[in-house]
């Protein structure tokens, strides 16, 4: 079967709504505000990492066939640990009950009255039906693609595209002078700060799901289907840039507005800026409908993954699982979660853009399982000595970890890397046979 371009622009649409979370919102316009005068630079960086990472994470699945086949080449236990922590980091361990709080934060707790705001009965009834109507969606996998194509992503483009249009008319204030590392350095604090998004995690995950869709719409050829994904990661990462752009722009032009914390606070005094109290409802609309998207698309991959890595248990059941856990941990407060799914995120998210590198580069390395054991494995020795180090020790290693370049930025990884990379390659070099995955 072949997709025509309109069913192409509504995959990448399906996949940048389940990219574009809460976070993609708040980032860009904290950003702008910061970069000020080098907004443009700073935004080069961020593009670069923000949304590079992840469309090449799309597009090294693609290659690869699939997630598993490509985890496969490090070693069949890998196979099996990596993906897990994976999805229970980005699934129910945070970013799903997280989608859901925020929802209510943003979309239902300015509308409340004083006395319901800190109400934990307002939440759970809100968790309640947020995580239902989720649920109920994720139990049609095939009807994501008109879902999301033909509905919630060309609702949520429209009100950004309206906000935008608007303060063009309307002009917000001028650029001010930059601040921090974004006075000397923007590119690379921009680039830090989209390689802090962690959506390469996403990018991993969500590969499933395209590829089920795509599936389920009949396209049964493995090659035929590889290139729809890369089609949609690519179009995913058109859309993902426009909107960082005008996001960080807005940011950047708020400095006037008034001293802020973090960008929900900085896209809350733009929208008041331009739209009087109705902003908030719109802003509260725009939140609501990136959150919802993300937590079907995150519900639906880890209950696809987890269904073929538990066949006893089927996709439906996994859905009201993972909605009834995701409900629960939203009322139960995110702050222990966090301090445990945030190490556990910094930990995994060197090590999967390594696997994303080398399922990139594998024609290079004809899939050289020594390059591929050596680089994953010195990663993930650094990742867990600097998890120890920063969750248990109090940087108590810092010292010694700051001798390895670009640690303090936090990509100290990259030197691991590069000594696996060599030491891979030595060893492919001089054994007899290569060994292939």
């Amino acid at each position: 079967m072949n997709f025509s371009a309109k069913q192409i622009v509504f995959i990448s649409f399906m996949l940048f709504s389940m990219f574009f979370g809460a976070g993609n919102l708040i980032f860009p316009p904290f950003l702008g505000q910061s970069a000020g005068d080098h907004l443009w630079t700073a935004l080069a960086g961020f593009i670069i990492s923000a949304v590079g990472l992840p469309i090449l994470g799309v597009i090294a699945v693609a290659k690869a066939g699939n997630f598993n086949e490509l985890n496969q080449r490090v070693h069949p236990l890998f196979a099996v640990i990596f993906p897990f922590l994976i999805y229970i980091a980005i699934g129910p361990g945070l970013a799903i009950p997280r989608a859901g709080s925020l929802a209510f934060e943003m979309g239902l707790a300015p509308f409340l009255p004083e006395n319901l705001v800190g109400s934990s009965l307002a939440l759970f009834v809100y968790s309640i039906v947020f995580f239902g109507l989720v649920a109920w969606l994720c139990m049609f996998p095939s009807k994501l693609i008109d879902l999301f194509g033909k509905l919630l992503t060309p609702i949520l483009l429209a009100l950004i595209a309206i906000i935008f249009v608007k303060s063009l008319i309307d002009p917000i204030g001028s650029f001010e002078t930059p601040k921090d590392n974004y006075i000397s350095n923007p590119v690379f604090q921009g680039f830090l700060d989209g390689y802090l998004t962690m959506d390469a995690l996403a990018a991993l995950a969500f590969g499933i799901v395209i590829a089920n869709t795509l599936k389920l719409q009949g396209v049964v050829d493995n090659k035929k289907r590889s290139l729809y994904m890369i089609y949609a990661g690519l179009g995913a990462g058109l859309l993902l840039t426009v909107i960082y752009l005008i996001l960080g722009y807005l940011g950047a032009a708020s400095s006037s507005l008034g001293k802020t914390e973090n960008g929900a606070q900085i896209l809350a005094n733009v929208m008041t800026h331009l739209f009087g109290q109705s902003g908030t409802f719109i802003l509260g609309l725009v939140f609501t409908i990136a959150c919802f998207c993300v937590s079907i698309g995150l519900v639906t991959s880890c209950s696809q993954f987890f269904a073929n890595a538990i066949p006893k248990i089927n996709y439906k059941t996994w859905v009201i699982i993972l909605a009834v856990l995701s409900t629960a941990i939203a009322n139960l407060g995110l702050t222990e979660i966090l301090k445990i799914s945030v190490p556990i995120l910094g930990m995994i998210y060197p090590i999967a853009i390594v696997v994303i590198l080398l399922g990139l580069f594998d024609d290079l390395i004809k899939k050289s399982r020594q390059i591929y054991i050596t680089v994953v494995s010195f990663v993930a020795l650094f990742s867990i000595i600097d998890t120890i180090n920063k969750t248990f020790l109090a940087n108590k290693w810092s010292g010694a970890l700051e001798i390895l370049p670009f640690y303090s930025e936090g990509i100290g990884w990259m030197v691991p890397a590069l000594i696996g990379l060599i030491i891979g390659f030595l060893l492919g070099l001089f054994s007899k046979k290569p060994l292939e995955a």
